[in-house]
């Protein structure tokens, strides 16, 4: 799954380049969407089951400017019982990598307060994302 987005003025830092805080959010812009295309957002809305953010960790490789825009490669690269793993990939304008960050997500009942398994719909629909 591929993602584009531009590059604002704001996200500098007094440094010029792209702040970090600002590349972790690129990363949520593509969970985001990625969410939303499974459906789990909405089913969060509707039934308060969906997803949890459990762990999240960056590692910046390179500075991004502007003006410019970056390329969020994203996959999922395991799905457990109750949680799945993703890899967003961010690319600047040279196609150099930037980034990459690999967050767990969990399958969470909010109104009993407790994880939930993955339905093998679930499991589906990130195939058939991942397969696009």
């Amino acid at each position: 799954m591929e993602l584009n987005l531009r590059i604002d003025w704001s996200e500098l830092d007094v440094f010029g380049h792209v702040n970090n805080l600002e590349i972790m959010k690129y990363a949520q812009a593509a969970r985001v969407n990625f969410l939303e295309k499974v459906g789990l957002m909405q089913m969060q809305r509707e039934l308060a089951k969906g997803p949890i953010l459990a762990s999240i960790h960056t590692q910046f490789q390179k500075p991004l400017f502007f003006p410019g825009q970056v390329k969020i490669i994203c996959k999922v690269d395991y799905v457990k019982t109750s949680s799945f793993k993703r890899i967003h990939r961010i690319y600047n304008d040279k196609n150099e990598q930037a980034a990459e960050t690999h967050e767990i997500i969990v399958f969470y009942d909010f109104k009993k307060q407790h994880k939930l398994a993955i339905t093998d719909e679930l499991r589906r629909k990130f195939d058939q994302l991942e397969n696009m």
